[in-house]
Protein backbone atom coordinates (compact mmCIF):
# COMPACT_ATOMS: atom_id res chain seq x y z
CA UNK A 1 0.00 0.00 0.00
CA UNK A 2 1.31 3.43 -0.95
CA UNK A 3 1.08 6.13 1.73
CA UNK A 4 1.29 9.86 1.04
CA UNK A 5 1.54 12.44 3.83
CA UNK A 6 0.16 15.08 1.49
CA UNK A 7 -1.27 15.04 -2.01
CA UNK A 8 0.82 12.88 -4.35
CA UNK A 9 3.17 14.78 -6.67
CA UNK A 10 1.84 15.06 -10.24
CA UNK A 11 4.03 12.26 -11.58
CA UNK A 12 2.69 9.84 -8.94
CA UNK A 13 -1.02 10.47 -9.38
CA UNK A 14 -3.15 7.53 -10.52
CA UNK A 15 -6.75 7.39 -11.62
CA UNK A 16 -8.61 6.09 -8.60
CA UNK A 17 -11.85 5.20 -6.94
CA UNK A 18 -11.87 7.40 -3.85
CA UNK A 19 -13.48 7.45 -0.44
CA UNK A 20 -12.99 10.20 2.13
CA UNK A 21 -13.21 10.20 5.91
CA UNK A 22 -11.33 10.00 9.19
CA UNK A 23 -11.56 6.20 9.45
CA UNK A 24 -10.73 6.24 13.16
CA UNK A 25 -10.83 2.59 14.20
CA UNK A 26 -11.33 1.25 10.66
CA UNK A 27 -14.43 -0.48 12.04
CA UNK A 28 -16.83 -2.77 10.23
CA UNK A 29 -18.71 0.15 8.72
CA UNK A 30 -15.46 1.48 7.25
CA UNK A 31 -14.60 -2.01 6.04
CA UNK A 32 -17.95 -2.24 4.23
CA UNK A 33 -17.23 1.06 2.47
CA UNK A 34 -13.79 -0.16 1.40
CA UNK A 35 -15.13 -3.51 0.18
CA UNK A 36 -17.70 -1.72 -1.99
CA UNK A 37 -15.08 0.75 -3.19
CA UNK A 38 -12.75 -2.11 -4.13
CA UNK A 39 -15.43 -3.85 -6.18
CA UNK A 40 -16.21 -0.63 -8.05
CA UNK A 41 -12.52 0.09 -8.63
CA UNK A 42 -11.75 -3.37 -9.97
CA UNK A 43 -14.72 -3.17 -12.36
CA UNK A 44 -13.30 0.04 -13.85
CA UNK A 45 -9.59 -0.78 -13.66
CA UNK A 46 -8.92 1.90 -11.04
CA UNK A 47 -6.73 2.00 -7.95
CA UNK A 48 -8.49 2.30 -4.59
CA UNK A 49 -7.63 5.40 -2.58
CA UNK A 50 -8.58 6.58 0.91
CA UNK A 51 -8.27 10.28 1.77
CA UNK A 52 -8.03 10.85 5.50
CA UNK A 53 -6.86 13.72 7.67
CA UNK A 54 -4.41 14.45 10.47
CA UNK A 55 -5.39 15.86 12.84
CA UNK A 56 -9.07 14.95 12.88
CA UNK A 57 -10.94 18.09 11.66
CA UNK A 58 -12.95 18.21 14.90
CA UNK A 59 -9.68 18.10 16.86
CA UNK A 60 -8.31 20.98 14.78
CA UNK A 61 -11.38 23.15 15.39
CA UNK A 62 -11.54 22.23 19.09
CA UNK A 63 -7.97 23.43 19.63
CA UNK A 64 -8.64 26.59 17.61
CA UNK A 65 -11.63 27.32 19.84
CA UNK A 66 -9.48 27.01 22.96
CA UNK A 67 -11.39 23.97 24.21
CA UNK A 68 -9.47 20.82 23.19
CA UNK A 69 -11.84 18.70 25.30
CA UNK A 70 -14.39 19.07 22.48
CA UNK A 71 -12.21 16.95 20.21
CA UNK A 72 -13.19 13.30 19.79
CA UNK A 73 -11.09 10.78 21.68
CA UNK A 74 -8.70 8.77 19.50
CA UNK A 75 -9.37 5.08 18.93
CA UNK A 76 -6.06 4.29 17.27
CA UNK A 77 -2.71 5.67 16.22
CA UNK A 78 -2.00 6.57 12.62
CA UNK A 79 0.26 3.50 12.46
CA UNK A 80 -2.64 1.26 13.49
CA UNK A 81 -5.02 2.99 11.09
CA UNK A 82 -2.66 2.48 8.15
CA UNK A 83 -2.09 -1.16 9.11
CA UNK A 84 -5.84 -1.75 9.21
CA UNK A 85 -6.38 -0.05 5.85
CA UNK A 86 -3.61 -2.17 4.34
CA UNK A 87 -5.33 -5.31 5.66
CA UNK A 88 -8.48 -4.14 3.84
CA UNK A 89 -6.53 -4.19 0.57
CA UNK A 90 -6.45 -0.44 -0.06
CA UNK A 91 -3.98 0.54 -2.79
CA UNK A 92 -3.23 4.12 -1.70
CA UNK A 93 -3.81 6.30 1.35
CA UNK A 94 -3.38 10.06 1.44
CA UNK A 95 -3.05 11.43 4.98
CA UNK A 96 -3.70 15.12 4.35
CA UNK A 97 -2.59 17.65 7.00
CA UNK A 98 -5.77 19.36 8.19
CA UNK A 99 -4.75 22.99 8.58
CA UNK A 100 -6.16 26.48 8.05
CA UNK A 101 -5.69 26.28 4.28
CA UNK A 102 -7.67 23.07 4.00
CA UNK A 103 -10.29 24.20 6.53
CA UNK A 104 -10.99 27.35 4.50
CA UNK A 105 -11.37 25.68 1.11
CA UNK A 106 -14.87 26.08 -0.28
CA UNK A 107 -16.70 22.88 -1.15
CA UNK A 108 -16.18 23.50 -4.87
CA UNK A 109 -12.49 24.26 -4.44
CA UNK A 110 -12.06 21.16 -2.28
CA UNK A 111 -13.65 19.13 -5.04
CA UNK A 112 -11.59 20.71 -7.83
CA UNK A 113 -8.23 21.06 -6.06
CA UNK A 114 -8.16 17.94 -3.90
CA UNK A 115 -10.50 15.34 -5.36
CA UNK A 116 -10.06 15.98 -9.08
CA UNK A 117 -6.64 17.58 -9.55
CA UNK A 118 -4.86 16.30 -6.45
CA UNK A 119 -6.02 12.69 -6.46
CA UNK A 120 -7.36 12.13 -10.00
CA UNK A 121 -10.55 10.55 -8.65
CA UNK A 122 -12.79 9.00 -11.31
CA UNK A 123 -15.32 7.43 -8.96
CA UNK A 124 -16.36 8.49 -5.44
CA UNK A 125 -18.01 6.54 -2.66
CA UNK A 126 -18.91 8.28 0.59
CA UNK A 127 -20.86 7.59 3.76
CA UNK A 128 -24.42 8.73 4.34
CA UNK A 129 -23.31 11.60 6.60
CA UNK A 130 -20.51 12.91 4.36
CA UNK A 131 -19.86 16.69 4.39
CA UNK A 132 -17.00 18.66 2.86
CA UNK A 133 -15.63 22.15 2.36
CA UNK A 134 -15.54 25.28 4.52
CA UNK A 135 -18.05 25.07 7.38
CA UNK A 136 -19.23 21.71 6.02
CA UNK A 137 -21.11 23.50 3.24
CA UNK A 138 -20.91 20.56 0.82
CA UNK A 139 -23.21 17.54 1.12
CA UNK A 140 -23.92 14.48 -1.02
CA UNK A 141 -26.36 16.36 -3.26
CA UNK A 142 -23.69 18.94 -4.06
CA UNK A 143 -21.02 16.27 -4.52
CA UNK A 144 -23.25 14.39 -6.96
CA UNK A 145 -23.82 17.55 -8.99
CA UNK A 146 -20.10 18.36 -9.11
CA UNK A 147 -19.29 14.80 -10.18
CA UNK A 148 -21.94 14.96 -12.89
CA UNK A 149 -20.26 18.09 -14.31
CA UNK A 150 -17.04 16.07 -14.67
CA UNK A 151 -18.72 12.81 -15.70
CA UNK A 152 -17.37 11.10 -12.59
CA UNK A 153 -19.04 8.26 -10.74
CA UNK A 154 -20.55 9.14 -7.36
CA UNK A 155 -22.42 6.95 -4.88
CA UNK A 156 -23.39 6.94 -1.24
CA UNK A 157 -23.36 3.89 1.01
CA UNK A 158 -25.83 3.50 3.84
CA UNK A 159 -24.72 2.96 7.42
CA UNK A 160 -23.55 -0.51 8.39
CA UNK A 161 -25.53 -2.01 11.26
CA UNK A 162 -24.73 -4.72 13.80
CA UNK A 163 -27.55 -6.06 15.97
CA UNK A 164 -29.75 -3.24 14.72
CA UNK A 165 -27.27 -0.55 15.80
CA UNK A 166 -25.31 1.73 13.48
CA UNK A 167 -21.59 0.96 13.57
CA UNK A 168 -19.67 4.17 14.11
CA UNK A 169 -16.43 5.45 15.60
CA UNK A 170 -18.52 6.99 18.40
CA UNK A 171 -19.97 3.57 19.26
CA UNK A 172 -16.46 2.08 19.36
CA UNK A 173 -15.28 4.90 21.64
CA UNK A 174 -18.19 4.28 24.00
CA UNK A 175 -17.41 0.56 24.18
CA UNK A 176 -13.73 1.20 24.89
CA UNK A 177 -14.46 3.86 27.51
CA UNK A 178 -16.72 1.35 29.27
CA UNK A 179 -14.07 -1.38 29.10
CA UNK A 180 -16.41 -3.52 26.98
CA UNK A 181 -13.80 -5.15 24.77
CA UNK A 182 -16.16 -7.84 23.51
CA UNK A 183 -18.45 -5.11 22.19
CA UNK A 184 -15.49 -3.22 20.73
CA UNK A 185 -14.29 -6.38 18.96
CA UNK A 186 -17.79 -6.91 17.55
CA UNK A 187 -17.86 -3.36 16.15
CA UNK A 188 -14.26 -3.37 14.92
CA UNK A 189 -14.32 -6.89 13.51
CA UNK A 190 -11.03 -7.60 15.30
CA UNK A 191 -9.40 -7.24 18.70
CA UNK A 192 -8.59 -3.72 19.90
CA UNK A 193 -4.85 -3.05 19.87
CA UNK A 194 -2.38 -0.19 20.10
CA UNK A 195 0.97 -0.49 18.34
CA UNK A 196 4.22 1.37 18.82
CA UNK A 197 7.97 1.32 19.40
CA UNK A 198 9.28 0.33 22.82
CA UNK A 199 10.98 3.41 24.26
CA UNK A 200 13.34 4.09 27.14
CA UNK A 201 11.42 5.28 30.19
CA UNK A 202 12.36 6.50 33.65
CA UNK A 203 12.93 2.86 34.65
CA UNK A 204 10.98 3.41 37.86
CA UNK A 205 9.15 0.11 37.36
CA UNK A 206 12.25 -2.03 37.61
CA UNK A 207 13.23 -0.39 40.91
CA UNK A 208 9.97 -1.60 42.48
CA UNK A 209 9.99 -5.04 40.88
CA UNK A 210 7.70 -4.33 37.92
CA UNK A 211 9.77 -3.44 34.82
CA UNK A 212 7.70 -2.13 31.93
CA UNK A 213 7.73 -1.75 28.18
CA UNK A 214 6.95 1.90 27.46
CA UNK A 215 5.07 3.06 24.36
CA UNK A 216 4.42 6.75 23.77
CA UNK A 217 0.90 7.28 22.42
CA UNK A 218 0.99 10.28 20.04
CA UNK A 219 -2.28 11.97 20.94
CA UNK A 220 -3.80 13.68 23.96
CA UNK A 221 -7.19 12.02 24.36
CA UNK A 222 -7.37 8.23 24.10
CA UNK A 223 -10.71 6.46 23.90
CA UNK A 224 -9.78 4.57 27.07
CA UNK A 225 -7.56 4.99 30.10
CA UNK A 226 -6.83 2.96 33.19
CA UNK A 227 -5.28 -0.37 34.15
CA UNK A 228 -5.83 -3.34 31.85
CA UNK A 229 -5.15 -7.02 31.31
CA UNK A 230 -3.23 -7.25 28.02
CA UNK A 231 -1.47 -9.54 25.59
CA UNK A 232 1.61 -8.32 23.72
CA UNK A 233 2.26 -9.43 20.15
CA UNK A 234 5.51 -9.10 18.23
CA UNK A 235 8.15 -10.40 20.63
CA UNK A 236 7.48 -14.12 20.23
CA UNK A 237 5.54 -16.33 17.82
CA UNK A 238 2.77 -16.23 20.42
CA UNK A 239 1.44 -13.35 22.54
CA UNK A 240 2.87 -12.67 25.98
CA UNK A 241 0.59 -12.06 28.98
CA UNK A 242 0.81 -8.90 31.01
CA UNK A 243 -0.84 -5.97 32.74
CA UNK A 244 -0.76 -2.40 31.46
CA UNK A 245 -1.42 1.19 32.40
CA UNK A 246 -2.63 3.64 29.77
CA UNK A 247 -2.78 7.26 30.83
CA UNK A 248 -0.77 10.20 32.05
CA UNK A 249 0.68 8.43 35.13
CA UNK A 250 -0.96 10.53 37.89
CA UNK A 251 0.61 8.28 40.52
CA UNK A 252 4.11 9.21 39.40
CA UNK A 253 4.18 12.67 37.87
CA UNK A 254 1.92 15.65 37.27
CA UNK A 255 1.01 16.77 33.75
CA UNK A 256 2.56 13.67 32.21
CA UNK A 257 2.33 12.80 28.54
CA UNK A 258 0.17 9.92 27.43
CA UNK A 259 2.05 6.67 27.97
CA UNK A 260 1.25 2.99 27.63
CA UNK A 261 3.27 1.01 30.19
CA UNK A 262 3.17 -2.78 29.99
CA UNK A 263 4.51 -5.19 32.59
CA UNK A 264 5.04 -8.63 31.06
CA UNK A 265 5.01 -11.61 33.37
CA UNK A 266 8.24 -13.61 33.63
CA UNK A 267 9.95 -11.52 30.95
CA UNK A 268 13.22 -9.65 31.47
CA UNK A 269 14.67 -9.02 28.00
CA UNK A 270 15.51 -5.53 26.75
CA UNK A 271 13.54 -4.87 23.57
CA UNK A 272 14.01 -1.13 23.07
CA UNK A 273 13.22 -0.02 19.53
CA UNK A 274 11.11 -3.04 18.67
CA UNK A 275 7.54 -2.60 17.46
CA UNK A 276 4.92 -4.35 19.57
CA UNK A 277 1.15 -4.55 19.41
CA UNK A 278 -0.72 -4.45 22.72
CA UNK A 279 -4.08 -6.25 22.71
CA UNK A 280 -6.50 -5.10 25.42
CA UNK A 281 -8.40 -7.93 27.09
CA UNK A 282 -10.09 -6.64 30.25
CA UNK A 283 -10.27 -3.44 32.31
CA UNK A 284 -9.19 -3.71 35.94
CA UNK A 285 -9.61 -0.16 37.24
CA UNK A 286 -9.09 3.53 36.53
CA UNK A 287 -5.84 5.41 37.08
CA UNK A 288 -5.40 6.80 40.58
CA UNK A 289 -2.99 9.00 42.48
CA UNK A 290 -1.10 7.42 45.39
CA UNK A 291 0.52 9.36 48.20
CA UNK A 292 3.60 7.15 48.34
CA UNK A 293 5.63 4.82 46.17
CA UNK A 294 4.94 2.07 48.71
CA UNK A 295 1.16 2.36 48.25
CA UNK A 296 1.61 2.42 44.47
CA UNK A 297 3.77 -0.72 44.59
CA UNK A 298 1.19 -2.56 46.68
CA UNK A 299 -1.56 -1.66 44.20
CA UNK A 300 0.54 -2.72 41.20
CA UNK A 301 1.12 -6.09 42.90
CA UNK A 302 -2.65 -6.51 43.33
CA UNK A 303 -3.21 -5.53 39.68
CA UNK A 304 -0.60 -8.06 38.55
CA UNK A 305 -2.23 -10.81 40.64
CA UNK A 306 -5.64 -10.02 39.12
CA UNK A 307 -4.19 -10.03 35.62
CA UNK A 308 -2.40 -13.35 36.19
CA UNK A 309 -5.68 -14.86 37.39
CA UNK A 310 -7.47 -13.55 34.29
CA UNK A 311 -4.84 -15.04 31.98
CA UNK A 312 -5.02 -18.38 33.81
CA UNK A 313 -8.78 -18.45 33.27
CA UNK A 314 -8.53 -17.32 29.62
CA UNK A 315 -5.64 -19.17 27.93
CA UNK A 316 -4.57 -17.83 24.56
CA UNK A 317 -6.19 -19.26 21.45
CA UNK A 318 -4.68 -18.70 18.01
CA UNK A 319 -7.76 -16.82 16.76
CA UNK A 320 -7.34 -14.06 19.37
CA UNK A 321 -6.65 -11.28 16.86
CA UNK A 322 -8.81 -12.63 14.06
CA UNK A 323 -11.83 -10.81 12.71
CA UNK A 324 -15.26 -11.44 14.15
Amino acid sequence: MEVFRRLPPPDQRRACALTIGNFDGVHRGHQAVIATLTARARARGLATCVLTFEPHPREYFAKRSGDPSRAPAHIQTTRDKLNALAECGVDRVCVAPFDARLANLSARNFFENIIVEGLDARDLLVGDDFRFGHQRQGDFTMLSALCAERNLGCSRIESFEVDGMRVSSSAVREALAAGDFDRARHLLGRAFTLTGHVLHGRKLGRTIGFPTLNLRIPFERPALAGIFVVRVHGLRDHPLPGVASLGTRPAVEANGRLLLEVHLFDFSEEVYGQVVSVEFMSRLREERHYDSLELLTEQIARDADQARAWHAAHPFQAASLSRD
